[in-house]
């Protein structure tokens, strides 16, 4: 994978408390996706199997009354829930521009997962302080 897509995976929240090592094995298990303008990029409710962070171009996301609720620019991402649950979209994204994305799909991180268990810890400590922050956001 190239520098821009391990760079994009290692500004990611998600992936912050990983190693370098552990970012690039990510990133070349990652593959770039193109999308054209007015393409639905995910569709809320549909199975989820893939993370993306933006690499080029700008995206809308749509709630289920069809209303624009955010828009995701190159280095913002989503899908992470879907990435590590599997279950349905939370949202529809729909490319407003060209789009170049790096996708990490949820079959090559449970890859990553057994290959190595230190990611899952690395994973797991960060999913566990997000929910301590939403269960306790003054507290941390």
């Amino acid at each position: 994978m190239s520098k821009r897509g391990r760079e994009a995976l290692a500004r990611v929240p998600l992936f912050s408390n990983l190693s370098a090592r552990h970012v690039r094995r990510l990133a070349d298990l990652s593959e770039e996706h193109r999308y054209m303008e007015g393409a639905s990029i995910v569709r809320e409710g549909d199975k989820g199997d893939t993370f993306f962070v933006i690499l080029e171009g700008q995206a809308k996301v749509v709630n289920r009354a069809g209303r624009v609720v955010n828009r995701v620019y190159p280095g913002d991402f989503f899908g992470e829930i879907s990435l590590l649950d599997g279950g349905p979209r939370t949202a529809t994204v729909v490319a407003e521009t060209p789009m170049v994305l790096l996708g990490l799909s949820r079959s090559a991180l449970q890859e990553q997962l057994a290959a190595d268990p230190a990611v899952a810890v690395k994973l797991l400590q960060y999913s566990a302080a997000m929910l301590r922050r939403i269960a306790h956001p003054a507290s941390g």
